[in-house]
Parts: C-alpha cells; sequence; structure tokens
C-alpha cells in the first residue's frame, strides 16, 4: 500500500513528467519554425519518452493501491534564442527533474518504502542517461558555433533519432 505522503509526491512528479513532455513539444515546435526538423525531431522523440515516463508513474501508483490526481500542467516556454539556447534549457531542466526524482528517493527511504525506492532507482540511471546526452548535444551545438554546415550537419543527425519505449519492467 501507496502512504498518503508519497502519493502525492508520486502524483506531482506525474505532473512534472507530463510538464516535461509538454516542454519537449514547445521545443520541437520551435526548431520547426526556424527549419531545424531534425532538432525538431529530437524533442518530439523526448516529448514521447517523458510521456512514458509519466506513464509508467501513472501505473506505479495503481499497482500500490493509490490514486492518480491529475492537475494543471505549466505553459512552457515557447521561444528561443537559438539551439544553443534550447539545449542549455534542455541540460538545465534534466538536472531540475534529476532534482526531484532525489527527493522522491529520499522520501522513500524516509518512509521505509522499498518498493518505491526500487521503482525509482529505473528512474535515477535514467536521469543519469538523460543529462547526459543533453550535455553533449548542448556540447555539440556548442562547438560547431550553432550555425551553417555544422549546424545542419548536426541537424542531420538528430533526424536519425528515432523512439524506441523502455521496457514496461525491469
Amino acid at each position: 500500500m501507496l502512504g498518503k505522503k508519497m502519493e502525492k509526491a508520486l502524483n506531482e512528479q506525474i505532473n512534472a513528467e507530463l510538464y516535461s513532455s509538454y516542454l519537449y513539444l514547445s521545443m520541437a515546435s520551435w526548431s520547426e519554425s526556424e527549419g531545424l526538423d531534425g532538432f525538431a525531431n529530437w524533442f518530439k522523440i523526448q516529448a514521447q519518452e517523458e510521456l512514458t515516463h509519466a506513464m509508467r508513474f501513472y501505473a506505479y501508483v495503481y499497482e500500490r493501491g493509490g490514486r492518480v490526481r491529475m492537475a494543471a500542467i505549466e505553459a512552457p516556454k515557447t521561444e528561443w534564442k537559438s539551439a544553443l539556447a534550447a539545449f542549455e534549457d534542455t541540460l538545465e531542466h534534466e538536472q531540475k527533474v534529476t532534482g526531484l526524482i532525489n527527493k522522491l528517493v529520499k522520501l522513500a527511504r524516509d518512509a521505509s518504502d522499498y518498493a518505491t525506492e526500487n521503482v525509482l532507482q529505473w528512474f535515477v540511471a535514467e536521469q543519469v542517461e538523460e543529462e547526459d546526452t543533453a550535455d553533449r548535444l548542448r556540447q555539440k551545438v556548442e562547438l560547431v558555433g550553432g550555425k551553417g554546415h555544422g549546424l545542419y550537419m548536426l541537424d542531420r543527425e538528430l533526424a536519425a533519432r528515432v523512439f524506441t519505449p523502455p521496457p514496461a519492467e525491469e
């Protein structure tokens, strides 16, 4: 059985994951408007990935006898001055999500909720990957100077990304 405090915190995390999806969809929209279709593809897939994270939390709450309560999703930023700025925001956002996951782990530990702590370990590992990917892409955009042939080649590279849903349970 899921404790009320943990249920509330997991509901907040579901909202945060849905916001992440919304933010990346907004970044995709901005990228398309700038003619960066590969960047748009990368951000759309990132939005799908965040939605799967939300649904993973959703399923867990019900598996533990809790209740998911939907809340309003904050409107995301819609404009960036450059591709570099978008990836700087991506890295900053992923670092914020890492902090949220870490708080959930602490809450689970403090409550001796070992089942939730175990489920959260997948997200801990996922956030290491998310931060690394965001930082590497930020570095690549910075390296090419955010324009010209380098940006064109990076856009083509990002166009090749495909969505691969994570396994339901590991």
